[in-house]
């Protein structure tokens, strides 16, 4: 029981991985892609109400967050093709962003995190419900609003790392620690 959800983790960068491999099939893509949300939220869900949270599945449920990224931003790419390139800075800006903030925390904490704020929960709700909610609506402001979220997040980790002198991977914003 006190690994669960980190199986569970384990288990959502698995599927994660098949979702490239099911990107002809939108019904088994749309389920792989709504289990891999779903498992994203018992995880932690379960860790804490079970008294299980570790730095392992901390670790595990930021490789699984950067994998769905990945996996969203090559989705939409591969599915809008040249219409998406208006927003090629944006993303390429949240790249930098998140790979220096990797490298700052490896080297002030000699640790490999991403920090749990606001800001990076609601990045990541915008950008994993971002795909459904334009094949429903053909709107691309949906992707101005996931950009912008993501590199305001983004910005706000690198200004916690760079003044902060411990380590809180559970600091939820700029503002609080």
């Amino acid at each position: 029981m006190k690994h669960i959800a980190n199986i569970i983790s384990i288990s959502r960068i698995i599927l994660l991985f098949s979702l490239f491999f099911s990107f002809s099939n939108a019904l088994l893509f749309s389920a792989l892609y709504l289990i891999c949300g779903l498992s994203d939220v018992l995880d932690g869900f379960i860790a804490r109400k079970t008294g299980t949270e570790s730095e392992l599945g901390a670790r595990l449920d930021s490789i699984a967050d950067l994998i769905l990224f990945g996996v969203i931003t090559v989705s939409v790419i591969l599915w809008l093709g040249s219409e998406i390139l208006i927003f090629m800075p944006l993303i390429i800006i949240t790249a930098l962003v998140r790979c220096a903030n990797i490298a700052i925390a490896a080297y002030k904490y000699h640790s490999f995190v991403i920090l749990h704020t606001w800001g990076n929960k609601i990045t990541g709700i915008l950008l994993f419900m971002a795909p459904p909610l334009f094949i429903l609506f053909q709107e691309f402001a949906i992707f101005w609003l996931v950009c912008i979220a993501a590199v305001l997040s983004a910005v706000e980790e690198s200004v916690i790392h760079i003044s902060s002198t411990a380590l809180n991977i559970n600091r939820r914003s700029i503002f609080k620690s």
